[in-house]
């Protein structure tokens, strides 16, 4: 009895542990989504640029991510990022802005590697990102569902 009681148990467990995770099947392409103009602050017309994620699905799954942000005015925020007139004039907002344009890519990186949005949580220097990639990659799955 003892014997059938633990290899319930055991069975059960290894049922539950695959239960963790989004099983939603995507069409295979290429989708792009974007994210809105994040504001700053609230009421406030001055935005943050906005987040684009172009996500490869393959075999139903997430196979690649990429994710770039960028100005209201559509110039990609990229290794200049945080410099003025394409100098350093402030090196704590530049070393800032270069941390956060780094997040873009471990967000990316987590996508591919989690398959699912779900346990990915926002960078420290990175929150404004983070917001535009969530936003982003639930506009380009919606694309890609099934």
């Amino acid at each position: 009895m003892k014997k059938t009681i633990l290899a319930a148990m055991m069975a059960g467990s290894i049922l539950l542990a695959g239960c963790g995770g989004d099983d939603t099947a995507y069409k295979d392409g290429t989708y792009e989504g974007r994210s809105s103009v994040y504001h700053t602050d609230e009421g406030s017309d001055e935005g943050n640029g906005y987040g684009v994620v172009t996500i490869t699905v393959t075999g139903g799954k997430i196979a690649n991510c990429v994710y770039k942000t960028y100005e209201e005015d559509g110039t990609e925020k990229g290794e200049d990022y945080g410099k003025e007139d394409g100098r350093i004039a402030n090196k704590d907002f530049y070393n800032k802005a270069q941390k956060a344009n780094a997040a873009c890519a471990e967000y990316a990186n987590m996508l591919v590697q989690n398959g699912q949005l779900k346990g990915i949580d926002a960078i420290s220097g990175a929150t404004i990102n983070y917001n535009e990639f969530v936003e982003a990659v639930n506009d380009a799955l919606s694309q890609a569902k099934e």
